[in-house]
């Protein structure tokens, strides 16, 4: 499988084409935590549409299970759009049964952000109701990290997208989320990882309109290793006073096993982090404070 890298710090790991171990890094250090990350499936069972390949979703997702199983990693996480818009209610929902039913057995935990297209059908109830997840966003802790999933499907007045009320280019984070962003940053000494949707480090229409205030909250917590985001479907990364927003490909891209994209993250106990991407997901190294890209 061919692989692309991005680099921030001092050292560059370079994955190579053989099978990953389980809790194993590429510089063959020991991970204390583990994770299998992928965004933007975009199912549904319908024609492609330009450069998106709805219905292959479920043979990449097929085989992303199988790389990610050998992980044996502590969880799994999509980082939105798991789904693409339906006509109907139950259109959507059948879309959603059956992506999930093939996402399921890659983990036993298992971790949804919301993305624009989950609820242009539905409501935020019943996408979270079929998955069987409780809040659109919330906090956890799995060894000695912790972890933020956001929900930036708000428009700007605070209103929760859903049943296509909402242009997709107005993604906010409410007040009372931000607010409760921080009070949840205060109550940990962990480092810290956070998963977004629209992404937080750009002010175009694929970046949450307030995210300068999300950004300050990130930065005055001092104790955050990275933020993964999703929706402008490519490899990105930006570096924004001193947290790095690395931005990951959407599997539903292109035609063929070659196109697809989605990656392994392994934590290690003095918070640096390294991805590893598949196909056309690159690689990431965090390591020391300072930003270098090789691609």
């Amino acid at each position: 499988m061919q692989r692309r890298t991005f680099l921030i710090g001092s050292t560059l790991f370079i994955s190579g084409s053989g099978t990953p171990h389980s809790h194993a890094s590429e510089s063959g250090r020991t991970a204390s935590v583990s994770f299998g990350l992928m965004t933007d499936l975009h199912y549904a069972d319908k024609s492609p549409r330009g450069s998106r390949h709805y219905r292959e979703t479920l043979s990449k997702l097929e085989e992303a299970s199988d790389a990610i199983q050998k992980e044996q990693p502590n969880f799994v996480i999509e980082l939105g759009d798991f789904i693409d818009a339906a006509a109907s209610v139950e259109t959507e929902q059948k879309y959603l049964r059956t992506i999930n039913r093939r996402f399921e057995p890659i983990c036993e935990k298992r971790h949804y952000v919301l993305g624009n297209h989950c609820v242009d059908t539905l409501t935020k109830e019943e996408f979270l109701g079929e998955i069987g997840q409780e809040k659109s966003y919330y906090s956890f802790d799995e060894g000695n990290f912790h972890f933020v999933v956001l929900d930036s499907c708000f428009k700007g007045d605070g209103t929760p997208y859903q049943r296509k009320n909402f242009e997709w280019t107005d993604a906010n984070l409410p007040e009372h989320e931000l607010d409760w962003l921080s009070e949840d940053l205060k109550a940990t000494e962990k480092p810290t990882v956070v998963f977004a949707h629209q992404r937080l480090d750009v002010g175009n229409n694929h970046g949450v309109k307030n995210a300068p205030d999300a950004r300050k909250i990130l930065e005055s917590n001092g104790k955050i290793t990275a933020v993964f985001q999703g929706h402008s479907h490519q490899n990105d990364l930006k570096w924004i006073s001193g947290i790095p927003y690395c931005t990951c490909v959407a599997m539903v891209e292109g035609s063929g096993a070659s196109q697809n994209g989605y990656s392994v993250a392994n934590l290690f106990p003095d918070g640096s982090l390294e991805l590893r991407g598949f196909r056309k997901q690159a690689n990431v190294v965090v390591r020391d404070q300072q930003a270098i890209k090789n691609r």
